[in-house]
């Protein structure tokens, strides 16, 4: 352990609140340093600074190429521009049927005015099956990739570089599966996410193996963690909220922008990286190329510089503002199919329900970094 450390973010007091740590640090010592996440930023300003700033600010912040992620333009943009069209208007719209049935079905499944875990008797279900959808996955993958989810979170929080490397190496085989079966399928391969991306061409070619490898890697991880994180944090928000639940049953119209604003206030997603191309100076502290820079969203999104009591529910505040999805080039471009997610989600929760109630004899147990959320949480649900 380095001599000067200005946070444990592995202590055990910042895992069982990690959003009350976050604020702390944000008001004690904006830009911290720690071995385990180096110089983390607590304070929307400068993770704005940073990630609007991708002339100074690499994304390049990882040993393995990530598709594109850790990617800076040029070559950055010519992928975007690949990856864009999955996820515009035309597919959300040809994907919102199917989005519609496995909220029906999940929701439908769930016990009749009684008690449910969220996470595993909704949120991962949900999350799988989703992601599984888009993509054109087999519904046999579903228990294999909530295992890999777990395994890759443990590995992540050790910090131990040969078990993130034995998890990634598990995921990828996975894809290579995959594509593989597509291959010999011939004319008979299904038209789905999957197979229109091994299709697709870039610089006049098509992506090799492990750029496709790489990009389904990053969607699927994206998705799968941090949107069964949405479901629980939204839900049990909600449960705790009585009146915003009357008013989004009676004006669904609404939905939309309160996932937003709740997931505002309790982060799914907790970090991204960076690294500095060159020496520069962020809130006074001096960063060197190449140091390891951690952007935690969780906390700048709570900035009281920005929004005030950041616990206060509002849905007039300025989206722009709003660090859910990130920003600049590297805003998630998968934004626009999570918000159709979500809303049809938590649309089909509130009106198969006339009440989410919080259990009074189980508080939720929180998950643990790199996750966000809740480990587990009980919800008491009367049936409409």
């Amino acid at each position: 352990m380095s001599s000067h450390q200005d946070w444990d973010p592995r202590s055990p007091e910042v895992l069982a609140d990690p959003i009350a740590a976050y604020d702390h640090m944000r008001q004690r010592c904006p830009v911290a340093h720690s071995d385990y996440l180096h110089h983390s930023m607590f304070r929307h300003a400068d993770v704005m600074r940073i990630v609007m700033d991708h002339d100074t600010f690499s994304s390049q912040a990882s040993r393995h190429v990530s598709v594109p992620n850790s990617m800076d333009p040029p070559e950055h943009t010519a992928w975007r521009a690949l990856i864009e069209p999955y996820f515009g208007p035309d597919r959300m719209a040809e994907f919102a049927p199917v989005c519609q049935a496995i909220c029906d079905d999940l929701v439908g499944a769930l016990p009749h005015n009684s008690s449910v875990e969220i996470m595993f008797g909704l949120a991962h279900p949900f999350a799988l099956r989703m992601q599984c959808a888009f993509l054109g996955w087999p519904d046999s993958l579903h228990e294999p990739l909530r295992q890999w989810i777990h395994k890759k979170n443990v590995a992540t929080l050790s910090g131990d570089t040969h078990a993130i490397a034995a998890v990634a190496t598990e995921f990828d085989q996975t894809i290579r599966d995959l594509l593989k079966e597509r291959r010999q399928a011939g004319d008979q391969v299904p038209d789905d996410a999957t197979s229109r991306l091994m299709q697709a061409t870039i610089h006049g070619r098509h992506p090799t193996e492990d750029e496709i490898v790489s990009i389904l890697r990053n969607w699927t991880v994206g998705e799968l963690g941090t949107m069964a994180s949405s479901v629980g944090i939204i839900a049990y928000y909600l449960a705790t909220h009585p009146a915003l639940q009357d008013t989004l049953r009676q004006d669904p119209s609404l939905i939309r922008a309160a996932n937003d604003e709740i997931l505002r206030i309790h982060a799914p997603l907790i970090a991204n990286r960076r690294t500095p191309r060159c020496p520069v100076q962020v809130a006074g502290k001096q960063l060197q190329a190449g140091d390891r820079v951690t952007l935690i969203w969780a906390s700048a999104n709570r900035d009281e510089a920005v929004f005030g009591d950041p616990d206060e529910f509002r849905l007039d505040r300025d989206p722009s503002l709003n660090l859910l999805y990130g920003a600049g080039i590297h805003v998630c471009p998968g934004a626009p199919l999570a918000r159709l997610e979500l809303e049809h989600m938590i649309k089909t929760l509130l009106s198969a329900t006339t009440r989410l109630q919080p259990s009074d004899e189980h508080p939720p147990i929180p998950a643990v970094y790199p996750a966000s959320g809740y480990r587990q949480a009980i919800l008491q649900l009367r049936m409409a």
